[in-house]
């Protein structure tokens, strides 16, 4: 690996910079813009808020919508260096429901309190959005031009389908990505601690497809009292119990035996998860705390969420339906689709209900080093490895335009703070110290690459 590139000695990271960052997390978390989908969303505030700083920051942002209301923003800074490829760095608006009642504070307060910004967003998103504002901003003031051409784009809907989002920008305004080679945003480069004294930051490097499917059960309708041996709730039900006890073969893929490998060598445990006796069972649970990082993606998965059949007690109705979260690795979806259909049988019919790719991103190349660099100047102590999201991303959508993405989202949390579980969780928070080193990390980042 040739040494990291140098960036450019000052640093433009300043005092605004930092109080910027929590500002403007705390007002993006204040604009509600709660995705309960279907469409019933709003972020059009929030995107006019974030274009409202890129054009401080002497950038031409331009506010994009397929549905009124739905709005993405996309803003480019020109690089040094017409010949480099793109850089694509994107974030997402919209936020998942929070019920009010659960939550010790109101979700949409953007309070600050003893040093921690609360509320619906603080880590799923607008903290990763804020950086970038406070980044472009700070590189304004300072003259800072990157070597390469970066698109900043903000995303409705993607905690929904992403079609009046990523969706629509990657299928009807791909002439705004020209050149973008490679994309960061979320879900990356936070602290995990696994041991005393131990902090590992996982950037995402690799992402589960989505298949979301919508299961039919066809039967003859009648009443209730008499005998229906072709009755649509019962062979629905026999469907979802199986897809459900179904147990999923281990498939590594490049990204998580990395990880593994990786993380065994940091617990003294020697493994080769490529040998023909790699047993995961055994090794998991010697991996304490980082098991975490690739338990959930070292299979596909699906997972029986809604049921839908009748409409009165005693009748028999002639359809039924479910829903099935799926989740398929990458190189796994033609054997998810296989066992789908051997699972449902012959009296139940699936279809997908939203459909994306699974992705990868290569681990042994100049992009992740960078990364990896940038976390470890910041934390020297760090231990920086790759990781599968089990879940998407944007990245999804913008991997049609030959976008490769990574999950990077810089942030130093203290022991004991839960991250995955602020992830759609109830007080959903993020420390200030964490956004100021995401600040100075992503800065140092962008300017490497």
């Amino acid at each position: 690996m040739a040494d990291m590139p140098a960036v450019t000695p000052h640093d433009p990271v300043d005092q605004v910079a930092l109080d910027e960052v929590v500002a403007f997390t705390a007002d993006l978390i204040r604009i509600d813009t709660t995705n309960r989908g279907g469409g019933d969303c709003r972020e059009r505030p929030a995107a006019e808020y974030a274009a409202e700083r890129l054009a401080a920051a002497g950038l031409e942002p331009v506010l994009l919508e397929r549905t009124p209301g739905r709005t993405n923003v996309v803003a480019r800074i020109e690089g040094s260096d017409p010949s480099a490829e793109a850089l694509l760095v994107h974030g997402h608006l919209d936020v998942v429901p929070a019920e009010a009642a659960d939550w010790s504070t109101d979700p949409f307060s953007g309070e600050v309190r003893d040093g921690v910004v609360w509320g619906r967003g603080a880590v799923d998103m607008k903290n990763m959005d804020a950086m970038v504002l406070a980044v472009v901003r700070a590189w304004a003031r300072a003259g800072v031009k990157p070597r390469r051409d970066i698109v900043v784009a903000y995303t409705a809907d993607e905690e929904d389908s992403a079609v009046d989002g990523s969706g629509y920008l990657a299928d009807h305004h791909a002439r705004l990505f020209e050149g973008c080679t490679e994309g960061l945003s979320e879900s990356g480069a936070f602290t995990l601690h696994t041991g005393p004294g131990r902090a590992v930051y996982p950037i995402a490097a690799g992402e589960r497809g989505t298949a979301w499917l919508k299961l039919t059960a066809h039967g003859t309708t009648g009443h209730g009292s008499k005998p229906n041996r072709a009755n649509a709730v019962t062979r629905l039900s026999a469907a979802v119990a199986r897809i459900g006890a179904y147990e999923w073969p281990v498939r590594l893929t490049d990204t998580v035996t990395a990880c593994i490998t990786e993380l065994a060598a940091l617990e003294g445990v020697a493994v080769d998860p490529r040998s023909r006796g790699f047993d995961l069972d055994t090794v998991l649970p010697k991996l304490g705390p980082a098991a975490a990082l690739v338990e959930a993606t070292v299979r596909n998965s699906a997972n029986p969420t809604m049921v839908n059949a009748g409409y009165k007690l005693n009748v028999v109705p002639g359809h039924a339906t479910a829903y099935v979260d799926g989740r398929t690795l990458p190189g796994g979806e033609a054997e998810f689709l296989a066992t789908l259909d051997e699972l449902t049988g012959p009296d139940v019919t699936w279809e997908f209900h939203h459909r994306e790719v699974a992705l990868e991103a290569p681990v042994d190349g100049r992009t992740y080093e960078i990364l990896r660099r940038s976390v470890e100047r910041f934390d020297p102590e760090s231990h920086v490895v790759p990781f599968c999201m089990a879940g998407g991303t944007d990245a999804k959508q913008f991997s049609r335009l030959g976008i490769t993405g990574y999950g990077f989202s810089p942030l130093k949390l203290p022991p004991g703070f839960d991250y995955w579980s602020l992830f759609h969780g109830v007080d959903e928070r993020v420390p200030v110290d964490a956004l100021h080193f995401g600040v100075r990390v992503l800065d140092h980042a962008l300017r490497a690459l």
